[in-house]
């Protein structure tokens, strides 16, 4: 009657009670047990369903009704390979109870198995070869019956199991995921004739939103590193990357090597160094996540093989590099600097700057071999950035090649936004010279270059926003230059020559940084040349800085009041001061105008440029102010001002 009975225990076992499917499960076992045991195809997948169920107590009948056909049923080889699988997604369940009696249950049905085919596993049980040293920690390795019972239906369980773990129901593919690594511990390095179809699977599942079947498919890889040779799966996997770039690829990967045993990856360690350098790799996104795990894979690569990574040192660097390059996660970036400090610990240097240091020529070499066509948006262009403000006092070294590169690629002519950022990281290193760009003294030759091929050109006036921009950040470069104390005083002078025209016209720029930054320039060159200036030229500076005096900014107008005082020191230190007296005496007047300013701050500003200047011709200061006092509405500044001026003797 066994036949007639399972129909009704099928609809039974998904009972509202949890006691009647408990029930309906251990009278399903007895039935097939001591009835037809064909029939355990129409029950399968109602067990199966009853691995999800909540309660425990369901999913302990289900294992042990499983086990028990596994070591009873008079049919039960024709059924290994629809059982086993059963049996073993309890061994992940998550509560101990079941999952100590799937253990012990399997552990029987192997050892039963083992006995039964005493004659066939002779050799294997005579002459067993022990536990690989290498075997993952924390594992107890399975009997010999239960290894074999696994190898040998192997084949049949793995594209039933691959199919489900892209299933659409979450619950499906979190149950095939947590079964496949126990699949793959039992079977060892006989995985490898089933690697492709393993390794496809993995591909795909490690996309999965779902961080449990990520998780599973993980520790899959790591056991198929530890089983399978690397010369077999590194075969496969970076075959697949170098067709298909991805972030699943990239994390099977990292994994297997994580679970490869040192000694077994050291071989092909400069050969996956050297893969995931390549562009098409290492270039291929700027998704975050894909950055994230070709991180791990160089992680993994440098804690696996530790010292050994010195051949390929530069490769990793290299991909270092890009991800600080084009990740767009401060953590990300900062994971990746740590991950340099670990390799230089790896090769036995300092730090990552003596990384560079190493490094600098080849990485350079091939960063900068394309600058011609470079564009905004370019890697290369990024990973040039990353090299010139990372490297520090390596920087100083390479010189011959860095600056070459920026004089092509800040031409008028190049990609305006390229510009920018070049322009933007010339500016950082500036402002560290001494630690980075001049760290062997050698930079101030390379001065011409900076001010006649780079700056000159791009502080000329052209039309636009963009060009508005560029010309902002060229003033912002010059300014690094010139107060980053590297220069001496004649240098500063052959700046000044250069670039003074084109500075005193950024005066009226839009832009008030520009403004600002182009007084404090004006200043510094005029605090360095003194009264060495030429007198045609020290008299075209005064009218520009006086119209500052009226800017909308009272910062710029503040600077423009405290250069007006170095210009005032540089005429009292020339010779011929009647050359100047004209001149003055229009400044007198403008300034007299400014002392009625309603502003506090900028009244004594003017003040003191007056104080300044009333050494040079105190009559006609004088003169001036006593003509408008009457007209002023703070009087009070300008009886100070005449008092001062009575105070100080003539040096006409």
């Amino acid at each position: 009657q066994s036949e007639s009975l399972i129909g009704p225990l099928m609809q039974t076992i998904s009972h509202q009670h949890w006691k009647v499917r408990v029930a309906a499960i251990e009278a399903t076992g007895a039935v097939i047990q001591f009835g037809n045991g064909k029939s355990v195809d129409d029950v399968l997948s109602h067990f199966a369903q009853r691995l999800f169920d909540d309660v425990p107590q369901v999913r302990r009948a289900v294992a042990s009704v499983v086990g028990g056909w596994l070591l009873r049923l008079r049919d039960r080889y024709s059924f290994f390979h629809k059982l086993i699988p059963l049996l073993l997604s309890s061994l992940s369940d998550e509560v101990p109870e079941v999952r100590q009696l799937a253990v012990s249950l399997w552990e029987d049905v192997g050892l039963q198995w083992q006995k039964e085919n005493e004659e066939d596993l002779k050799d294997k049980l005579d002459f067993a070869p022990p536990t690989p040293p290498h075997y993952p920690p924390h594992e107890h390795r399975p009997v010999l019956g239960c290894r074999e019972l696994v190898f040998r239906n192997l084949s049949k369980i793995l594209p039933a199991l691959c199919h489900d773990i892209t299933d659409w129901v979450v619950g499906t593919r979190v149950k095939s995921a947590q079964l496949l690594p126990v699949l793959l511990l039992h079977a060892e390095d006989h995985a490898t004739q089933h690697l492709e179809i393993v390794l496809r699977t993995l591909f795909q599942a490690c996309t999965d939103e779902e961080a449990a079947v990520v998780h599973s498919c993980m520790r899959s890889a790591e056991l198929v590193g530890t089983f399978v040779s690397p010369e077999v799966f590194l075969k496969l996997i970076l075959s697949t990357l170098k067709k298909a770039p991805s972030a699943s690829g990239l994390l099977v990967l990292a994994s297997a090597m994580r679970g490869c045993p040192r000694e077994a990856l050291q071989p092909h360690l400069a050969a996956i160094a050297t893969e995931l350098a390549q562009a098409h790799i290492c270039q291929a996104s700027e998704n975050d996540l894909y950055l994230e795990r070709l991180l791990l894979c160089v992680q993994t690569l440098v804690s696996v093989c530790r010292e050994d990574c010195g051949v390929g040192s530069l490769q990793l660097m290299d991909v270092l590099l890009t991800i600080v390059a084009l990740a767009s996660v401060t953590g990300l970036r900062d994971k990746a600097q740590e991950t340099m400090d670990l390799l230089a610990r790896a090769e036995d240097v300092s730090g990552c700057q003596d990384l560079y240091r190493k490094h600098m020529g080849p990485l350079l070499e091939r960063v900068t071999a394309s600058h011609l066509d470079w564009t905004a948006h370019s890697p290369e262009l990024l990973q040039f950035s990353v090299i010139i403000t990372q490297s520090g006092p390596a920087l100083g070294e390479a010189l011959p090649h860095v600056m070459p590169t920026l004089r092509a690629c800040l031409q008028p002519s190049r990609d305006p936004q390229m510009r920018l950022k070049l322009f933007s990281t010339l500016s950082t290193v500036l402002l560290r010279a001494t630690d980075t760009i001049d760290s062997q003294g050698q930079f101030p030759s390379y001065l011409e270059t900076v001010t006649k091929d780079i700056l000159a050109p791009n502080l000329q006036w052209h039309a636009g926003r963009t060009a508005a921009a560029i010309r902002t950040a060229a003033v912002s470069c010059l300014w690094a230059l010139t107060s980053s104390e590297v220069l001496s005083a004649k240098q500063i002078q052959d700046v000044q020559e250069t670039l003074m025209p084109q500075v005193l016209t950024t005066l009226e720029e839009d832009s008030q940084m520009t403004r600002l930054i182009s007084c404090r320039i004006i200043n510094t060159f005029l605090k360095t040349s003194g009264s060495m200036t030429d007198p045609e030229k020290l008299i075209k500076i005064y009218p520009e800085l006086l119209k500052r005096l009226d800017d909308v900014s009272n910062d710029v107008r503040m600077a423009a009041a405290s250069t007006l005082v170095t210009w005032l020191q540089c005429v009292k230190g020339a010779d011929g001061k009647s050359y100047y007296q004209s001149s003055v005496q229009y400044l007198y007047r403008e300034l007299l105008v400014h002392l009625d300013d309603p502003e506090r701050a900028i009244q004594d500003a003017i003040l003191e440029v007056l104080k300044e200047g009333s050494e040079l011709f105190p009559d006609l200061l004088v003169r001036e102010t006593e003509a408008v006092i009457h007209k002023h509405r703070s009087a009070t500044y300008c009886e100070q001002l005449l008092q001062h001026v009575q105070a100080v003797p003539a040096t006409q």
